[in-house]
């Protein structure tokens, strides 16, 4: 079927034309409590047709996009293709050039085996010590080997094969006649067993703490800890501001080599993407455009040094050898975690959402379960809410030296703020 995609695309009268041919064979696993409910085996493929269109005048170009089924006849394909070469003729963009072949620096990928992952998910759930208060309520398994081509109108043909695997977990806690669930989704590459089992014995704790948890006290301004997903939330505030689509649009302020913040009296950011970090879900050789991903430093020391994005907006701002990252790093910063717990502070560990945004600086987080530290005791409380303004408040932000891996992103294992906005609960 492709061939004869790619035939009839040469003779559409199409300016341009992406070719995303993907196979997907895997396993799933669901549990109820330790016991199997039923399993499947998957083997499905998606090919996905995106074509462009330039107008008359060479001014501008549009684009469309649409799934090509396998199953699809001769006459159904010329007819999706016409439509999405008119649908793509009503689109403006300003004219841009596509991406063009260039060959990536050697890197081998994870081999994948779905059967093998799935039984190492298996064992590690199966193997984990519960309680008498704490357990395992259900769980899903989905591993996968990807075999992914992308061809393209300007002579892109590259093919890669990887692993992804993930598991969704429901852990139990209960107090006397009180119950609560916590819902987890891990994402790997392959099973990664000790981190997994180290998640959901952290899992079962956080449900043990919020049942015994008061309610926060009404702080106004005080220093809050972050750590794991929450500060990858505001993390990717940096990353996404160095994207040329921010970039283009004027939605970001940050211009080459000039400095994200004045007057910093915390650490200074360093922020670069890589190729590969250990067994990360979004370890790829290219990006989705076909173009190579490398490691880059995008802020140097509170400095801007690159920006990096997708083919259009990076045309736009004139990068020619940009990219969509996968993996990011922020380096440690000059403090340990020891130094940064001393003083009053706040731990966040679960809100209900947690957003930060990459236009206004904004972020805001409903707590479900954080713990206070009053210069002498710790105690889990719950209720109310973190916020503030990472615009303002990242002149007095402090990274620990330690490091660790969360997913696709390498990061101080902890993350402290000054000043940030404390609401209670309003609970007696």
């Amino acid at each position: 079927m492709t061939e004869k995609l790619i035939e009839i695309l040469k003779a559409s009268g199409a300016d341009g034309w992406q070719i995303r041919d993907e196979k997907t064979e895997g396993w799933e696993f669901y549990y109820i409590r330790h016991q199997l409910d039923q399993s499947r085996v998957r083997d499905v493929r998606h090919v996905t047709l995106t074509v462009f269109k330039r107008s008359e005048d060479g001014q501008y170009i549009g684009n469309a996009s649409a799934e090509i089924y396998p199953f699809s006849s001769e006459e159904e394909i010329r007819s999706l293709v016409g439509s999405l070469i008119y649908r793509a003729s009503l689109i403006r963009n300003r004219n841009y050039t596509l991406t063009q072949p260039c060959e990536a620096e050697p890197f081998t990928l994870q081999k994948a085996d779905p059967a093998a992952e799935a039984g190492s998910f298996i064992r590690t759930i199966g193997n984990l010590e519960e309680t008498g208060t704490e357990d395992i309520n259900s769980y899903e398994i989905f591993t996968s080997k990807i075999t992914s081509r992308l061809i393209t109108s300007e002579g892109i043909d590259i093919t890669e094969t990887y692993p992804s695997s993930s598991a969704e977990v429901i852990v139990n806690a209960r107090r006397d006649d009180h119950e609560i669930e916590l819902y987890r989704m891990f994402r790997y590459s392959t099973c990664d067993s000790e981190a997994l089992q180290k998640d959901l014995k952290k899992t079962m704790e956080t449900g043990r703490d919020r049942l015994r948890a008061v309610s926060t006290p009404d702080l106004k301004k005080a220093a809050v800890l972050f750590s794991g997903e929450n500060a990858v939330t505001l993390y990717y505030y940096f990353l996404d501001r160095c994207d040329a689509s921010l970039i283009c649009r004027k939605m970001s302020p940050y211009q080459l080599n000039e400095e994200i913040a004045s007057d910093i009296r915390g650490d200074r950011i360093t922020l670069k993407t890589l190729r590969s970090l250990p067994n990360s879900p979004k370890n790829r050789v290219y990006d989705r455009e076909g173009a190579p991903i490398r490691d880059l430093t995008l802020i140097d020391d509170g400095t801007v040094r690159n920006f990096v994005g997708g083919r259009m907006f990076s045309s736009y701002i004139g990068i020619t050898d940009s990219f969509i990252p996968g993996n990011f790093t922020v380096e440690g910063g000059t403090c340990s975690e020891e130094q940064l717990r001393r003083g009053t502070w706040l731990e966040t560990s679960e809100f209900s959402d947690f957003q930060a945004d990459p236009v206004t600086g904004d972020f805001f987080g409903e707590i479900r379960l954080a713990y206070y530290h009053d210069g002498e005791k710790t105690i889990p409380v719950y209720g109310g809410s973190v916020s503030g303004n990472l615009n303002d408040l990242l002149k007095n932000m402090y990274m620990s030296s330690e490091m660790t891996q969360v997913k696709n992103a390498l990061i101080p294992s902890l993350l402290r703020i000054e000043n940030v906005t404390v609401s209670g609960s309003g609970e007696n």
